[in-house]
């Protein structure tokens, strides 16, 4: 079990290990903050699911590649528990849900959307 922890990770948060100030996306009412809060910086949401190895070492690359704190509001979306918020993003902002997810939303609306191994952090720098 050790080994497997070690190259997928568990299905622990990512915590103190990580260089991401992650915010935790738990609501829907939270959505409508992020729309606002996006008017004054881009916002990143990520979309995780905590079984899923492939999504875990894409978590883990995203992390070590992040560096950009003042730039960008991040936002940890659990896809197992809050399944009903993926959906609501899905559904608001027009773009289907992927897993693992990494969605750029600046003045409301998406400028950018990533999937799987297409995750990386530099990406987002074009966008801001």
């Amino acid at each position: 079990m050790n080994l497997f922890k070690s190259i997928f990770g568990s299905n622990e948060p990512e915590g103190n290990n990580s260089k991401v100030n992650w915010r935790p996306l738990t609501d829907l009412a939270q959505l409508n903050e992020i729309i606002q809060e996006s008017t004054q910086k881009p916002v990143a949401i990520f979309k995780h699911s905590t079984r899923c190895g492939i999504s875990r070492m894409t978590l883990k690359q995203f992390e070590n590649e992040y560096d950009l704190d003042d730039l960008v509001a991040p936002y940890f979306l659990d896809l197992l528990e809050n399944r009903d918020v993926s959906n609501e993003i899905a559904q608001r902002f027009g773009i289907e849900h992927q897993s693992p997810q990494l969605i750029l939303i600046k003045n409301g609306e998406p400028i950018y959307d990533a999937s799987h191994g297409d995750i990386y952090a530099d990406d987002l720098k074009r966008y801001i």
